[in-house]
């Protein structure tokens, strides 16, 4: 099987010739970009330069998929949410994220904008997502990131607002629910026009480690099925930290993939969530990949593939600075199952 035949029959219940191995979320790291020569920030803002970054993951790691964007700000900078870019040393800068003030008040009327798609650098990612996919044809899936309805609230309202909102005024947040919504699966079927075969949403903010459970249920369930509703391609649903208290509404949602934060055990997962659903994730980004060496990295990945993982890949966007020696030990356990 080449890497998308991999990938499709493990969402389709099918048996694959080996477990696919892939990140739901970033990937990109600075060995990466040294080989590739393509660097922040020009690969957040370029879409020559972030679909040479993008391939990397399968190019020079062998993943079995290919995510693009690197940042989270996509869409909340379209929608005029003030961005920052990140700092690291030696002048070069790291991954944008989103500044203060915020740019909008819960009190204020939000407005979708009818020229979204031609506002900040979406056409740089939908041009990068047209070269990826130019470049891979059907032989390696293109999964393109969208941000959920409650974290892109956050970002255009900022994040203490939303969650004081969340116990005294849950009403007001509903407006702009609606606008992440709208944003986040209009920004999705541009990118599935433009080649992407896989759909991953990442909704940070919505994790019970940040609101109440039944937050997530009486507001983003509504939301977060809608938006998964409307797209026509296989979906991930990505929240960090420990979901347990919501994961069995998480897959009301209806994606075909849950990627799992390793705070997260997967056989919990599979009792509350039944057996459709497919589990991806298994290696902690920080204490293992980064910091470990290969040793640990199998130990975990094996662990995790014991406890019912079925597509083995970080359990979130992984450090810039991880080894490429760390990333290609996942790989090798992929291959051994």
């Amino acid at each position: 099987m080449n890497s998308k035949e991999r990938v499709m029959a493990v969402i389709n219940h099918q048996k694959p010739d080996r477990m696919p191995c892939f990140g739901a979320n970033c990937t990109a790291t600075y060995e990466q970009m040294e080989k590739v020569q393509a660097f922040w920030p020009k690969a957040h803002e370029d879409g020559e330069a972030m679909a040479r970054l993008a391939l990397a993951s399968h190019t020079i790691l062998g993943f079995d998929a290919i995510r693009v964007p690197f940042c989270q700000t996509f869409e909340a900078r379209a929608l005029g949410a003030n961005i920052k870019p990140g700092k690291l040393p030696d002048n070069m800068e790291g991954i944008p994220g989103i500044d203060h003030p915020p740019a909008f008040r819960i009190d204020d009327t939000p407005v979708f904008p009818n020229d979204f798609l031609f506002r900040g650098h979406i056409p740089e990612l939908l041009k990068a997502v047209s070269i990826v996919k130019k470049e891979v044809g059907d032989k390696v899936p293109v999964i393109g990131g969208i941000i959920g309805p409650f974290t892109l609230a956050g970002s255009l309202i900022d994040t203490i607002p939303l969650l004081k909102a969340t116990f005294k005024a849950p009403d007001k947040l509903r407006p702009w629910l609606e606008l992440g919504e709208k944003a986040g699966t209009a920004l999705a079927k541009a990118i599935i026009d433009a080649g992407a075969d896989i759909i991953c949403c990442e909704d940070m903010t919505a994790s019970p480690e940040l609101i109440a459970p039944k937050t997530y249920k009486e507001l983003e369930l509504e939301f977060q099925t809608k938006q998964f509703d409307a797209i026509c391609v296989p979906t991930i649903l990505h929240i960090c930290g420990k979901v347990d208290p919501i994961v069995k509404w998480m897959a009301q949602t209806r994606p075909d993939i849950l990627s799992l934060d390793t705070k997260t055990n997967p056989k919990v997962v599979r009792e509350k969530c039944g057996p459709d659903i497919v589990l991806l994730g298994g290696v902690e980004v920080a204490t293992t990949l980064f910091l470990k060496g290969p040793d640990e990295i199998r130990k975990e990945s094996e662990q995790a593939i014991a406890d019912g993982i079925q597509i083995l890949a970080p359990g979130c966007a992984v450090g810039p600075g991880t080894p490429t020696k760390n990333l290609l030990t996942m790989l090798e356990v992929a291959k051994e199952h």
